[in-house]
């Protein structure tokens, strides 16, 4: 797979998939770390002579909606790259068409909001043989919609034979995660976290055969507890998915893998910030409260796994972490994850909530790689082969 660096970019039109799907609130870009971590590809574009197209999703709109439109981005996009920006409300066409090619170099046209056109997410052809058009060079810097078998990701670098690339920060992507599936040092230790299990099989199953710890927390390990045999009173729990738990844990006892459930919970007597809490054994969860964060002596236990670990991989937080009452399982995993990496682990964290933790607590540069894409990391965790990745590896 070619990267962005065999190319050289003097009085060509770069088209540049890049994942703008940053947060909004009145219209403002709440957190730009994803057009920051697009930086250095477009820097390497205009410092070649060299000009951009960029297309981007934002959100998942079923038409053009004003609430999604890539308009209101335009001015953080000029104020994290300082350069101007120009936008073109049409995707592709005679509009389009005509705003790529007045580009100078060292300047830079975005497109309105590639879902606003069904035949984005349907991958279809004609539509991506008019966004092929816009450029001379095709570059996917968009990790984050790389498991996505889209016009602009997968389909479109046909229509580029010898002139597709990755670039800088799906190519790091790929590094790093490569690292962890193919070149881990041990101890290596998972933590496996978020709401369901059922969204996780896959990854799970394949950690199976890498890891030497898998710790499960977050609303998916009630569905262990149960399987265990405990009561879970009114906590998250997928009862289609109790056999599959009792599964992994035998398959985890197989594979002499140490297997990691909580041991305490704090629970509450209500779905709410404010609700009533109390600490208590994971077998002991009273029939109207749920589990909503680990206890204490659990982060203790995950503490103690990490330590010695020289690969960490963690993916969904340990509990309701928006809410205070909740937040400090997460928050003393992302502390023993940041300590580990001190001590010379190599980690690697994904998935949107989990990056809200690391960075809501400052640990963002404590960890070894900090990955842009929760669902397209897992598929690749899961052993499979990305759409977006295979398009820029396929035989000239």
């Amino acid at each position: 797979m070619k990267t962005i660096d065999d190319f050289h970019f003097k009085d060509k039109t770069a088209l540049v998939r890049v994942d703008f799907n940053v947060p909004l609130k009145d219209g403002k870009v709440t957190d730009n770390t994803r057009i920051r971590r697009a930086k250095p590809t477009i820097d390497k574009i205009m410092n070649d002579g060299g000009k951009a197209v960029l297309m981007s999703h934002l959100g998942r709109p079923k038409g053009p909606d004003p609430k999604y439109s890539l308009k209101q981005i335009v001015d953080e996009v000029e104020k994290v790259l300082g350069r101007k920006v120009h936008f073109s409300e049409q995707i592709t066409g005679p509009e389009a068409e005509a705003k790529a090619a007045a580009l100078k170099p060292g300047e830079i046209l975005l497109l309105e909001n590639l879902r606003f056109d069904p035949r984005e997410k349907k991958g279809d052809p004609e539509f991506a043989r008019q966004l092929a058009r816009l450029g001379d060079i095709y570059v996917n810097d968009a990790f984050g919609t790389a498991h996505r078998a889209h016009a602009s990701t997968a389909v479109i670098a046909r229509y580029f034979p010898g002139r597709k690339a990755a670039g800088y920060l799906l190519a790091d992507e790929i590094k790093h995660i490569n690292q962890v599936l193919h070149h881990a040092r041990h101890p290596f230790t998972a933590i496996i976290g978020g709401a369901k299990i059922s969204s996780k099989i896959g990854v799970i199953e394949n950690l199976l055969n890498l890891v030497d710890n898998l710790v499960i927390v977050g609303g998916m390990a009630y569905t262990f507890l149960k399987a265990l045999g405990y009561e879970t009173g009114r906590s998250l729990v997928e009862e289609d998915y109790v056999d599959t738990a009792r599964n992994i844990m035998e398959k985890a006892k197989v594979n002499n893998i140490r297997l990691v459930l909580p041991v305490d919970i704090v629970v509450a007597d209500q779905f709410d910030p404010a609700a009533r809490t109390r600490i208590v054994k994971a077998d002991q969860i009273p029939a109207d409260w749920m589990g909503l964060d680990i206890g204490p002596e659990t982060a203790r236990i995950i503490h103690d796994v990490l330590m010695p670990s020289k690969t960490i991989v963690w993916n969904g937080p340990a509990g309701v972490f928006e809410w205070d009452k909740f937040a400090e399982g997460t928050k003393k995993i992302a502390e023993s994850v940041a300590r580990a990496t001190e001590k010379g682990a190599y980690s690697l964290v994904g998935g949107g909530d989990s990056v809200a933790a690391i960075e809501k607590y400052g640990l963002a540069d404590k960890v070894s790689y900090i990955s842009t894409g929760g669902g397209a990391m897992l598929e690749m965790l899961e052993g499979k082969t990305l759409p977006g990745i295979k398009a820029l590896e396929e035989d000239e």
